[in-house]
């Protein structure tokens, strides 16, 4: 299945403006994520707050994200996008300031809950904003600028986390959101185009039954892999309730959107579509590998080796200047070898670069770990981008959203199994004498992960058929 659609015409300034007025108000849901998880044992000491109880404030933030996703799509066209992304970016700012001022940790929760909804909308969105406004030959380009935040997020949120938490009270945590995402929302307000819909366009009304088991379906499914890391795994009763609970969802709504066509809350007959269905794969093991590698590397350098936060954040900092210079390359890579090669190649790097942890224990050379962490940044950069890109490549304008909404619910999906499942590896096979067992085994469990985003990178078209037409008739 092949749509072919002119691009709306857009000149190179307005889309210099589209693409920093995405990325500055990109990068607060991206850095967020990051400074709040490194802040999470001074909340529990200023709120005194246990650690069940606090734990919440990145688990309601992350289902709640989780559920807006799938709303975007009809939201955008109901809405109009430039209208939709200034009330996402606007209710994470407002939900970054009520954060700053909870006055308990009941209270933290709601507003992060508040976050995590501006968050989820704005996480699909800013990838379609872009796509839709851009050619499909210089779509790998774009998608790898907008993806700036989340290669500027793990440098920068762990510093900035550990600087606030030295020399600041944690309320900055969530403060620093506010001044970076008010410049957003203005460039946003003068940069992106008016897409309001005319209010004699014809418009899908919402789907609600779809909304009703897509959404607790994700809830479920991400609160059951998030309690994983306890004692018991995988066979707990708060893992297998709701996570079965939501797989169950998940069916029921998959074969009432196959009945609703195009007027499901997520069109998912665009799996049908190969390049959609292999970049869903792909990026489902991509989000686990990368989940999987940021919850073990701060926890390998400050509970193996001992280092403080934001030591360990320094440590980690080559790895994001390895992902952030990728973005440079990506583009002329692909455009040179193609989608399948690149991605095989960057997934292969990776995997390599993540060997030396599966040996390191507490002695390690920090130099050959560093030098392993640009590399694997590398790799990272390198092989998100063209997985992406596929997925717009062979379908309309319009069916754009819906594609972003199913790579974006695949990443979170995979990211939270391939989390939970190293740290069920980490817990089963490390022991007081060697603890350094455990994390050469979550290492591997990561490798095996990156590995299979390889094979599925084989299966991905060289070059889609909307580009080769592209070249033909130039």
């Amino acid at each position: 299945m092949l749509h072919r659609q002119k691009r709306p015409s857009t000149s190179p300034q307005s889309l210099a403006g589209l693409m920093a007025a995405l990325i500055v108000g990109g990068i607060t849901a991206i850095i967020d994520t990051t400074i709040v998880a490194i802040g999470l044992h001074t909340l529990i000491v200023q709120l005194h707050a246990s650690v069940s109880t606090i734990q919440w404030v990145s688990t309601g933030y992350l289902l709640a994200l989780a559920i807006a996703i799938p709303f975007v799509s009809w939201a955008q066209e109901k809405f109009g996008g430039k209208r939709l992304w200034l009330f996402a970016l606007g209710l994470f700012v407002l939900g970054s300031a009520a954060c700053a001022g909870a006055w308990n940790v009941d209270a933290l929760i709601v507003f992060r809950i508040l976050q995590g909804l501006g968050a989820g909308i704005m996480m699909p969105l800013m990838q379609t904003l872009v796509v839709q406004n851009i050619d499909r030959e210089h779509m790998t380009t774009a998608i790898a600028n907008v993806s700036l935040p989340a290669a500027l997020g793990p440098i920068l949120g762990p510093v900035l986390g550990g600087v606030v938490l030295n020399w600041l009270s944690w309320h900055w945590l969530f403060l620093i959101n506010v001044p970076i995402g008010v410049i957003g929302w203005i460039l946003a307000f003068k940069f992106i185009n008016d897409d309001h819909p005319s209010s004699h366009a014809s418009r899908e009304h919402l789907d609600v039954l779809g909304g009703l088991l897509l959404a607790p379906a994700l809830a479920g499914l991400l609160y059951g892999l998030s309690n994983v890391y306890a004692d018991g795994g995988f066979a707990r009763a708060d893992v297998l309730i709701p996570g079965v609970g939501g797989a169950v969802l998940l069916t029921c709504f998959t074969i009432w959107a196959i009945r609703r066509h195009d007027a499901a809350l997520v069109d998912v007959r665009l799996l049908a579509v190969r390049s959609v269905r292999i970049s869903s794969v792909a990026l489902t093991f991509a989000g686990a590998a990368l989940f999987a590698a940021n919850f073990l590397l701060p926890l390998y350098f400050q509970s193996l080796r001992g280092y403080s936060v934001l030591d360990a954040a320094f440590l980690l900092i080559p790895q994001g200047i390895g992902a952030f210079l990728a973005r440079f390359i990506v583009g002329r890579l692909v455009e040179r070898f193609g989608s399948r090669f690149v991605t095989v190649v960057g997934s292969l790097v990776m995997a390599a670069a993540t060997i030396p942890f599966a040996f390191a224990d507490a002695s390690s050379n920090l130099w050959i770990l560093g030098v392993a962490l640009f590399i694997r940044g590398v790799g990272q950069g390198i092989v998100l981008i063209p997985i992406m890109t596929v997925a717009y490549v062979d379908i309309s304008r319009k069916q754009m959203a819906h594609a972003s909404a199913i790579t974006r619910i695949a990443q979170q999906v995979g990211g939270s199994f391939g989390t939970a499942l190293v740290a069920v590896i980490l817990t089963s096979q490390a022991t007081q004498t060697h603890p350094a067992t455990g994390f050469q085994a979550a290492f591997w469990g990561t490798i095996a992960m990156t590995a299979i985003i390889a094979i599925a990178g084989t299966l991905l078209p060289q070059r889609s058929k909307a580009a080769t037409q592209s070249k033909v008739t130039q």
